[in-house]
């Protein structure tokens, strides 16, 4: 088998960002989300992405062109897969949300079609119980921005096979990415560090040990990391972060609870930049 077509659950910041690589590594992509206008805008993004490459002197206009071209969008989830050799999805961080998808899917793919998940951090083997093809099941988590970071965690579950696990490194691999085999833990390596500086950020700010500026500056000057904790959390979306840390505690342990100041932060609105404001004021930033 080698994978050709590429279906993509979810059209949001990973999503889409996984559709824009995939389509100009030459794969096929189709690109589902619940509603033509979400899959327009997200459309609009890829565009305005690659055409910054262009700008940038990175994309040819005939790469845009014919990356466009492989990209097609659909709204049924059914007819999504259908067709499809992996499909990968990237919807919001619920369990229960995963499982459904992965069970429809399970239906409507072909019996050899590869399922695999971006989650950061849940169980492998619990989201590919809800299907009858744990052996074509698997974790691929890209990073935000997905053109930019070299790096796929690929997680295999209790069951998945050694084959699926190399037809999707060779997928990642002619993606571009630089690839880690990551043994089924919550949280695999990157998520749940990164969880735990956040998280104490967020605690430091609490007790007022320094402002988000001088925390970020510190950390990146200090410890050479190219985002401050909180730069990042804007980044990523403090609910998605929140999220994250309530599975990480829930099956880790006392150590990931998650810092009352991020709580209140979420409870607040204050969701980062795809809202405007999360730890920074983004619409003070941009005016």
């Amino acid at each position: 088998m080698v994978i050709n077509k590429i279906c993509v659950v979810g059209s949001g910041i990973m999503g889409r960002g996984i559709a824009q690589v995939a389509a100009m590594s030459g794969f096929a992509v189709k690109m589902q989300d619940v509603s033509e206008e979400i899959l327009g805008k997200s459309l609009k993004t890829i565009e305005d992405n690659l055409q910054r490459g262009i700008d940038r002197g990175k994309v040819r206009p005939e790469e845009k062109r014919d990356a466009f071209a492989r990209i097609s969008c659909v709204v049924d989830l059914q007819d999504a897969g259908s067709d499809a050799d992996l499909v990968i999805e990237a919807v919001p961080e619920e369990l229960e949300l995963k499982q459904a998808i992965f069970r429809q899917l399970d239906e409507s793919c072909r019996s050899r079609t590869i399922l695999a998940t971006n989650t950061s951090s849940m169980s492998i083997t619990e989201i590919g119980a809800a299907t009858k093809r744990q052996d074509r099941t698997i974790g691929l988590h890209f990073f935000n921005p997905v053109h930019v970071m070299k790096l796929v965690e690929i997680v295999s579950g209790l069951e998945t096979s050694e084959e699926t696990y190399r037809l999707c490194e060779a997928c990642c691999r002619q993606m571009g990415k630089e690839t880690v085999k990551i043994n089924e833990l919550p949280g695999f390596v990157t998520t749940r560090i990164n969880a735990m500086i956040g998280n104490e950020a967020f605690t430091m700010l609490q007790e007022g040990l320094g402002t988000p500026e001088d925390i970020d500056k510190a950390l990146k000057l200090g410890l050479n990391h190219p985002m401050g904790p909180f730069e990042m959390v804007d980044l990523v979306g403090l609910d998605t972060r929140l999220k994250i840390m309530e599975y990480l505690h829930k099956t880790l342990g006392e150590k990931y609870r998650p810092a009352p100041l991020l709580v209140k932060y979420v409870k607040a609105g204050r969701l980062g930049r795809k809202v405007g404001r999360g730890v920074y004021d983004y619409t003070q930033k941009q005016s």
